[in-house]
């Protein structure tokens, strides 16, 4: 990694990633300006979460999605989105068809 800069300003931010059985944070300091994908990139998450993919990664701060090129301010949290597994719409409607089978079943 290249020297820092002594009169370059820093934030405090934290990356995080979570699987089913597994989740990190890791909290860094970057330069003011960071981009998201930069920071994901900086937390080293990738070392230990081979489904990162630094091109193709949705982002976003405390819940709120954000482009990769999005700049962090201090004290963000950038969380690394997993792609869903199912449609939310067709879980839906599929939790709707099983409670009314059920329904009909102790009728």
């Amino acid at each position: 990694m290249a020297e820092r800069d002594p009169g370059e300003l820093l934030i405090d931010i934290e990356v995080a990633y979570a699987e089913p059985d597994k989740q990190m944070v890791v909290p860094l300091q970057v330069p003011v300006g960071t981009s998201a994908r930069e920071a994901v990139s900086r937390s080293g998450l990738q070392e230990h979460f081979a489904d990162i993919d630094l091109n193709d990664v949705n982002l976003g701060v405390f819940g709120n999605p954000v482009t990769p090129c999005a700049p962090l301010a201090q004290g963000d949290r950038v969380e690394i989105y997993r792609p869903l597994q199912v449609d939310p719409k067709t879980a839906r409607r599929d939790r709707a068809a099983r409670s009314q089978s059920r329904a009909r079943k102790k009728s």
